[in-house]
């Protein structure tokens, strides 16, 4: 059977339910969930590549008779969804996609189908928030290995979708492949963790970032925190990230930053303003990152603009009269969970060394390419143990 039409008939949940039941009005999906039927027909061998766990969380779901167990099923489909995506990029299938597809699919399940209990649309969210969470590794953050150094890094969702559907993201790709790997680097061991984290503004103005790092922060719990994301042609080192949003790209829900180059704006935190300066600087080991051998050159990366000018920073102390419009590592969300990180870090007294990786652009979905960036991310992060 082909593939487009083995999800259409286990998207029709309805035919497994009772008619009246599934006449009932459907809530709205999502710009991101509205994109999965034209990304089945353009890659269906990337979203049907994790098909048997959509199958078999729906199948589980359907048996819950209250509300309570169906949100620990739906939790922990979310992780095995997580690890599942893990242990194909383990068997060589070198993709971030099919973990992000199918994610949509069962939220989209979760926002319109029916199921044995009635759900109020605050109970669906609740559902869709806990799939979101556990589907990212967030309940795979155990350090549990022999190792002296404990990092943890984070990634990103492909986006720009509207531009490329078939986008891929290498940061993603690095959470997949890296989260629980131990490296050794002279004699000093490290296992990673890893998270993804959504492209979307609101789930940053909701503090999402803060939410996941905090616990890290506050108890020096860790060794390194990475935030790694797609960029420009090389490996870029953000050593400047700027507090305001001035990007005119829009997030995967279509939303715009609302901000400009001569109107650039500073970001929420829950109901106010985030506060802090206006820019601020990274605690990576950089000189050594920069000795990482590999295909691409690493830079770092000290370029950023204010109302008044574009010109490479030496020191924030350059940067304390100025407003900043793009921090080094830009005005979009990339720039802002560097931000946002680093703030947090010193807000909560933290010593964990703590910066932004933008990978080298992937314009066209490229394994060899993708392998050549995990190795060379896992080399800079082997020279870090040494300093951290």
């Amino acid at each position: 059977m082909p593939m487009s039409r083995l999800w259409s008939q286990l998207a029709l949940a309805c035919l497994w339910i009772t008619l009246p039941t599934c006449l009932a009005q459907a809530a709205p999906l999502t710009i991101e969930e509205l994109r999965i039927e034209a990304a089945q027909a353009s890659m269906p061998e990337v979203t049907s590549a994790l098909l048997d766990q959509y199958a078999n969380s729906i199948s589980v779901w359907r048996q819950a008779k209250e509300f309570t167990s169906l949100k620990h099923l739906v939790q922990r489909s979310g992780d095995q969804l997580w690890q599942a995506a893990k242990r194909q990029v383990a068997a060589g299938h070198t993709d971030d996609r099919a973990l992000y597809w199918t994610r949509l699919s069962l939220t989209q399940y979760l926002r319109q189908q029916p199921l044995a209990i009635s759900l109020t649309d605050q109970e669906r969210l609740l559902l869709i928030g806990t799939l979101e969470a556990s589907s990212r590794g967030r309940l795979d953050l155990d350090y549990t290995q022999t190792a002296a150094k404990k990092i943890l890094i984070t990634g990103f969702d492909p986006f720009l979708l509207d531009s490329n559907l078939r986008q891929s993201n290498p940061s993603g790709f690095l959470a997949l492949s890296l989260d629980g790997a131990i490296i050794e680097h002279s004699g000093i061991r490290a296992e990673i963790n890893s998270v993804t984290i959504p492209v979307r503004y609101a789930d940053f103005d909701a503090g999402l970032v803060e939410s996941v790092l905090a616990p890290y922060y506050a108890a020096n719990s860790v060794d390194l925190i990475v935030t790694i994301s797609m960029g420009r042609t090389d490996f870029d080192l953000e050593h400047f990230p700027g507090r305001r949003r001035s990007a005119s790209a829009p997030d995967n829900l279509n939303q715009l930053a609302g901000g400009s180059d001569s109107n650039p704006v500073i970001p929420r935190l829950g109901n106010a303003l985030i506060t802090g300066p206006e820019f601020v600087e990274f605690s990576l080991p950089y000189t050594i990152l920069l000795q990482a051998a590999g295909k691409f050159a690493i830079n770092d990366r000290r370029q950023v603009t204010t109302l008044e000018k574009t010109f490479e920073a030496e020191s924030l102390k350059q940067l304390a009269e100025s407003i900043a419009v793009r921090g080094s590592g830009g005005g979009y969300l990339s720039n802002e969970i560097s931000y946002r990180s680093i703030r947090l870090k010193d807000l909560l007294g933290s010593t964990i060394p703590t910066g932004h990786i933008h990978t080298p652009r992937m314009p066209t979905f490229d394994r060899n390419m993708l392998e050549a960036i995990k190795d060379q991310v896992r080399t800079m992060l082997n020279l870090t143990l040494t300093k951290i």
